[in-house]
């Protein structure tokens, strides 16, 4: 295996957890936000009543 065939097995390898990074922080983000919201519904119903 050439230098130049091991770089690009290396980028790819890099590249594919850089997206694998960014869309677990996307649904975490979602996740929290939709938790969030759901406690502020509850809370609000709450203070209603």
């Amino acid at each position: 295996m050439n230098k130049k065939t091991l770089t690009w097995i290396i980028a790819v390898i890099g590249g594919v957890a850089a997206v694998t990074a960014a869309v677990t922080s996307f649904l975490i983000f979602r996740e929290k936000r939709k938790k969030d919201d759901e406690e502020l519904e509850h809370y609000l119903d709450s203070s209603i009543q």
